[in-house]
């Protein structure tokens, strides 16, 4: 999994660097060929036919209410037939969907450190909190951070849950590696602080099935120690003027990119 999370951010990082001037074109290229992939997967996996034929019955039906709609008999025959061919539209949409569904949610999770976090602003504080595998009891973990960036307090240990906390705050722009001693070993974890969109490791985890959901960074190999986070802010792009959530412009231009080729693919929706 770490080989996998590594190849794919490789390629993405490579990409973000190529549009480090304008992010917002970069997502918008990655959205619209999502767009594209999209329809290509729907195209292989879906009934085509069976959706034709059923988009006409949706179709005659709703012109059934419509004629008919003084004659209560045939309106509730309309009704219930209407309700049965959506149904079957929607049961004709799951497996395509279904088929998209994990491609597209990793390929998200990854975009997420890219669009998703913005850099630790210089001379704010924030917290960096370690979850441990069992009570926070033992020897006190210590935190060592990097030239520019200042440990504020002592390990914060809260018992019941299992997790250890520090504030710190960054004196100047910094792109290097916090370091956990604790029993058995130490932890690094990466921290990004100053101007400018960058890739920002979100949490490092510990288990392969965690590591599908947080793949910024390999796992983390001491046996006592479940994940580690520092709370970022949140980012937002801003393309054509216009400043959201990526995730937002991500679903709107791919969106489009689908409706705009549906044609050119021969892909009824």
């Amino acid at each position: 999994m770490d080989t996998l999370n590594a190849a794919m951010d490789f390629v993405l990082k490579a990409f973000f660097g190529a549009f480090r001037w304008s992010p917002g074109l970069g997502l918008a290229l990655i959205s619209a060929a999502a767009g594209a992939g999209m329809l290509w997967v729907f195209q292989r996996t879906s009934d085509q036919a069976a959706i034709r034929a059923v988009k006409r019955l949706v179709q005659a039906h709703l012109l059934e209410l419509r004629i008919y709609r003084d004659e209560p008999g045939v309106m509730w025959q309309a009704q219930k037939s209407l309700v049965a061919s959506n149904l079957r539209y929607m049961g004709l949409m799951l497996r395509p969907a279904l088929i998209m569904g994990l491609p597209f949610a990793i390929l998200l999770v990854h975009l997420d450190a890219f669009y998703g976090r913005a850099p630790l602003r210089v001379g704010a504080d924030t917290i960096v909190t370690m979850g441990l595998r069992g009570p926070a009891g033992g020897s006190v973990p210590r935190l060592d951070a990097p030239p520019g960036v200042a440990v504020e307090t002592p390990a914060v240990r809260v018992l019941d849950e299992g997790q250890v906390s520090w504030r710190i705050r960054p004196r100047t722009a910094v792109s290097g590696l916090l370091r956990i001693r604790v029993e058995g070993g130490a932890v690094e974890k990466r921290i990004e602080a100053g101007a400018g969109p960058r890739f920002v490791a979100g949490r490092k985890v510990s288990s392969l099935w965690d590591a599908v959901w947080h793949p910024d960074e390999p796992r983390i190999a001491a046996p006592n120690v479940d994940w580690v986070e520092i709370r970022y802010p949140d980012a937002r792009v801003e393309w054509l003027g216009i400043r959201m959530h990526w995730l937002i412009w991500f679903i709107v231009v791919s969106m489009l990119a689908a409706l705009l080729l549906k044609k050119r693919f021969g892909v009824v929706l």
